[in-house]
């Protein structure tokens, strides 16, 4: 098999899967469906890790290559087309292996649903999508994934689209990222002006020529182009990867199914803005204004979000909100031009995230689909093998050494402290105070789960049980990667040039080249990690965690009595749902509102519809002021008209 054909079939698997599951869902049934689109991730996957060999192991050089030109306008070239590089590969091998795992997962999860077989083709078609995406070699395939992705993650969110709050839910996401995608599609459309090209490797080498432009955007203000063109393309990352203040829509999709809380809003989807930078790097490393406007948005929802995962009593909004802030902590690796930090995390995170996720999904499994903590407590003794993935998942989440976490998220700590770039103290703050925040919702999450005394109702203690083995069996698997990747790969991902085909940092800009000083080897780092102060602000986080929700549960409510002004700021999100309810959303249909009234009721309905009936009316009413039924009448007319149409003719004579 050529690279060529191995490299199409990766993608094709996966949709082809889809379009069976999905027109010939009847005739294959549910088992036909989950096995035909679980062999076509598991082919992409087998086939994801052989082109990682190849690129990591084997030596093979970036491949840039067209699989087919459909247009050719005015200079520019539309084609689909793949870049095989070591960024690329890694990110088809995490795609391809947690949807795998996923698709495994939803055999169990979602066995008595009546949506059974489009489910499968909705999976299967996502994954095509997100394979697309990070495939491509050229702006317009990049930006066809960046939208499949969001149309299949609208018709995942709602997909019990009889359940009212997910139909909601669905709807905010995809206006939420349409809000992003429009400065995404902004920095394609600057790319192609000012590079005159779509494919990455064209555009990056004319990034020179245009470094020194500049354009007036507000009165005599001059921007750089770069900047222009990051800041958009960025914008779109903030939607697709719910940076602040875009990032409400991702603890509302937790709606729909658990399966795809993991699959897109843990381990694809929403990295998907952290990947696009990270291949862009070329083009962000011109414009350090852009870096730090990434960096400051980062931080603050790094820090700012993970603290509402405190106050959450529905275990998977927990989980969503330590998405948002695990997302913050790559952005803020993105910033300080940490690329390969950033990615590195992604990496680790996507198996440990989509653990936590599943996990959590296991445990509403077992509660017959109850997801209040307050009504959960101690499943331990229940459903063991759950409780020890989520505790390997936990340990990684908060930065455990040793744990896959623990390399990346300390190693994005290290970047951070070591760069000089403006906004750089507030993100090292961001970042240490977001230590103890993962720490204290983490072990709250796991102690009102798992452990203490119980507080569900005897109906559902007595139907209490592990879930069975196509739940567990992933749970498994992905704790493996979350216990012992980081220590594998730390040192050739982010010391050893494994990236360094696909990632261009300037040398000035080079804060990993820092941090590798203090690094001597996977072990020592992680030694040395008991003895850090993230290590103690980690502790610190657990310990009170420990002390209020173990020890003494009454704090936690005298807490909240005492500085229920911080409570509710955090219960109401700072107020940004709110905000766009009122004043965007609520804007909006006044404004709707208002245009209806005076064009559709004013002047089409009352002027041309209502209008034109009044115009008829009278005009019938004068036609019947002559229709007397007299003959004199008549004839008086005829001889008038007679009159006048021989006065006209002598006139034209």
């Amino acid at each position: 098999m050529s690279i060529q054909t191995q490299l199409l079939l990766i993608p094709l698997l996966p949709l082809v899967g889809s379009l069976l599951a999905g027109l010939l869902g009847r005739q294959l049934g549910r088992a036909g469906a989950h096995w035909v689109t679980i062999l076509a991730v598991a082919g992409a996957f087998g086939l994801s890790a052989l082109t990682a060999w190849q690129v990591f192991i084997e030596g093979l050089g970036p491949l840039n290559y067209s699989v087919y030109t459909w247009a050719l306008v005015d200079g520019f070239t539309f084609e689909v087309g793949f870049l095989i590089d070591s960024l690329s590969a890694l990110m088809m091998v995490v795609v391809t292996f947690v949807s795998l795992m996923v698709h495994i997962y939803t055999i169990g999860y979602m066995h008595d649903d009546p949506g059974y077989q489009r489910f499968f083709a909705y999976i299967n078609l996502f994954t095509f999508a997100m394979l697309m995406l990070v495939m491509a070699n050229n702006f317009l395939q990049l930006f066809f994934g960046w939208e499949a992705v969001g149309v299949v993650s609208y018709l995942l969110i709602g997909f019990w689209f009889k359940k009212d709050s997910a139909v909601k839910a669905n709807l905010k996401a995809f206006l939420v990222n349409r809000g992003g995608d429009f400065g995404l599609v902004l920095g394609v459309a600057a790319v192609a002006y000012y590079m005159g090209s779509l494919d990455y490797w064209e555009v990056f080498a004319n990034v020179d020529a245009v470094s020194g432009q500049t354009v007036t955007l507000v009165g005599d203000w001059q921007w750089s182009v770069m900047t222009v063109i990051c800041i958009c393309l960025f914008i779109g990352a903030m939607g697709k990867s719910a940076q602040a203040p875009l990032h409400v829509w991702l603890p509302d999709s937790m709606e729909g199914p658990t399966p795809i809380s993991a699959l897109i809003h843990a381990a694809t989807m929403v990295t998907a803005g952290i990947f696009m930078v990270a291949r862009l790097s070329p083009l962000f490393e011109q414009s350090a204004t852009a870096l730090s406007f990434i960096l400051i948005v980062g931080a603050f929802t790094a820090l700012f979000l993970g603290l509402i995962g405190i106050v959450q009593n529905d275990i998977k909004r927990v989980v969503a909100y330590s998405t948002l802030s695990q997302l913050g902590y790559m952005t803020v690796a993105l910033g300080v031009s940490a690329y390969s930090a950033a990615i590195f995390h992604l990496m680790t995170h996507a198996f440990f995230k989509a653990l936590l996720f599943l996990g959590a999904g296991s445990v509403i499994i077992a509660l017959h689909h109850k997801q209040d903590m307050r009504q959960m407590g101690g499943l331990a003794r229940y459903m063991p093998i759950t409780t020890a993935t989520a505790w390997l998942g936990s340990l990684a989440l908060i930065g455990f050494p040793f744990f896959s976490g623990f390399y990346s998220k300390d190693m994005i700590i290290e970047a951070v402290k070591a760069s000089d770039r403006w906004g750089s103290g507030f993100a090292t703050f961001a970042v240490m105070a977001g230590v103890v925040v993962t720490a204290l919702y983490t072990f709250r999450m796991l102690y009102l789960t798992f452990h203490g005394p119980t507080r569900m109702d005897d109906a559902t203690r007595a139907h209490a049980h592990e879930s069975p083995w196509v739940v567990t069996v992933p749970l498994i698997l992905l704790a493996i990667p979350s216990v012992g990747i980081g220590y594998l790969t730390v040192e050739p991902i982010l010391f050893g040039g494994a990236l360094a085909d696909a990632i261009t940092v300037a040398p000035a800009h080079d804060v990993m080249a820092k941090v590798s000083e203090k690094f001597h080897g996977a072990f020592a780092f992680g030694l040395h990690g008991f003895v850090t102060s993230v290590f103690a602000l980690a502790m610190l986080g657990v310990g009170v965690a420990t002390y209020v929700y173990l020890g003494n549960p009454k704090v936690a409510q005298a807490a909240k009595d005492r500085l229920y002004w911080l409570w509710t700021i955090l219960d109401q999100k700072y107020g940004f749902d709110a905000f766009y309810q009122k004043i965007i959303a609520g804007g909006s249909l006044g404004l709707a509102g208002g245009l209806s009234r005076i064009f559709d009721a004013g002047l089409i309905d009352h002027g041309v519809v209502n209008g034109s009936a009044r115009l008829v009316s009278r005009c019938a009413r004068l036609a019947r002021q002559v229709q007397t039924g007299f003959v004199f009448h008549y004839a008086f007319a005829m001889i008038i008209g007679l009159v006048a149409l021989l006065a006209s003719f002598l006139w034209l004579q």
